[in-house]
């Protein structure tokens, strides 16, 4: 399109509207005496759309495929070196460094075969960025509680949460640097800007969805898909109504530093066999009785859990009073409600790309 699409209404302006591009409306008007003309562009215009879809799953499929096949490669090739003992920043950068350097880059090669629409950038408050960010807490310890009460029920409670292999110990600096930094700026990259930006022409909540499912499924992690999957949901819609990542990168940024650094690190101060599991339920309540505990270990770690209940709190009431403002203006090539889940989701691409991240999270699950 000639001219950029705006996504936020500017001050005392109207609400803008996509404009609509000639020739592929999805709704043919009946009273045009080329109906056959239009419902033969209509078809087109679907067919498009569909065949799209199918080459962003198969972006994302090998893009999957190739990570994971590279990680094992390395993981297999690495692991004698050190006699099965692999440090954590061995770990993400086997992990990470093939993903950034070789399965993303190849995967681009397909999704900028599908063409970017061209959106003004519109700047968030401060206040509003902390009001958004506070609503993750509530979808983020909501999706932690289901993923790990899936868990109890499919394996009764013996799955494998591969997050807690970075989490605590004294690489934190590792951690800080995969996860923390590198991680968000790419993952909210590719799922947000470059998804949404090629996808939000056929309907702005469609594009949202589609990015947080499939961010939620990329980390074929049975205990990180619900919250991964929320907090797409308001990245994708602080990105929609703003075209600028800087938001939804530093949201990510703090999310994954309270999760990754701050809580493992707190936890550890009052003993580190809590982060590994081997502490017993009555010697973890024996020592909160203790009458030295007050303020130092658990202390601390009770005052930060009361800090994140109460960030919790207020975030199910932002989430309440906030829900009826969000704002979604038509796209150019909206797709009718009859036709969204069968373009969307019923072609090859995306397909085989939901049936590769579940069957590797259930793999993974039980690895």
């Amino acid at each position: 399109m000639s001219e950029p699409i705006p996504t936020m209404p500017a001050p005392n302006a109207q609400q803008p509207q996509y404009q609509p591009q000639p020739g592929q409306s999805p709704q043919p008007q009946d009273s045009d005496p080329r109906r056959a003309q239009h419902a033969r562009q209509g078809r087109d215009w679907w067919f498009t759309a569909h065949r799209r879809f199918s080459l962003i799953g198969a972006s994302l499929t090998i893009m999957i495929l190739i990570w994971n096949g590279l990680n094992i490669l390395l993981g297999t090739s690495l692991d004698p070196m050190f006699g099965g003992n692999m440090p954590v920043w061995v770990n993400l950068l086997i992990s990470s460094g093939p993903l950034y350097l070789v399965a993303i880059p190849l995967s681009m090669l397909i999704v900028t075969r599908v063409p970017a629409i061209r959106t003004i950038q519109y700047p968030m408050r401060v206040g509003e960025f902390f009001q958004m960010l506070i609503m993750c807490f509530p979808v983020m310890y909501l999706g932690s509680i289901l993923g790990f009460v899936l868990n109890l029920v499919l394996t009764g409670g013996r799955g494998a949460n591969r997050l807690n292999q970075v989490m605590g110990g004294d690489e934190w600096w590792a951690t800080l640097l995969f996860v923390v930094i590198l991680a968000p700026i790419v993952e909210e990259w590719l799922f947000r800007k470059e998804l949404i930006s090629r996808l939000r022409r056929y309907g702005e909540k469609t594009a949202i969805v589609f990015s947080a499912i499939t961010f939620g499924l990329f980390h074929m992690n049975l205990f990180q898909f619900f919250y991964a999957f929320g907090l797409g949901l308001i990245f994708g819609y602080v990105y929609t109504r703003t075209s600028r990542l800087r938001y939804t990168v530093l949201m990510h940024m703090v999310i994954n530093l309270n999760g990754s650094v701050v809580a493992p690190f707190l936890v550890e101060q009052v003993d580190p066999r809590i982060m590994n599991g081997s502490m017993s339920q009555e010697e973890l309540l024996r020592m909160a009785s203790e009458p030295g505990a007050g303020m130092g270990g658990i202390g601390y770690l009770s005052l930060y859990g009361m800090v994140l209940m109460g960030l919790t709190i207020a975030g199910i009431v932002l989430l309440i009073i906030k829900r009826k403002s969000w704002e979604f203006y038509p796209a150019p090539e909206e797709l009718p409600a009859g036709l969204k889940v069968r373009t969307v989701y019923g072609n090859p691409g995306v397909i085989v790309y939901l049936l590769l991240t579940i069957s590797l999270t259930v793999w993974m699950l039980f690895m």
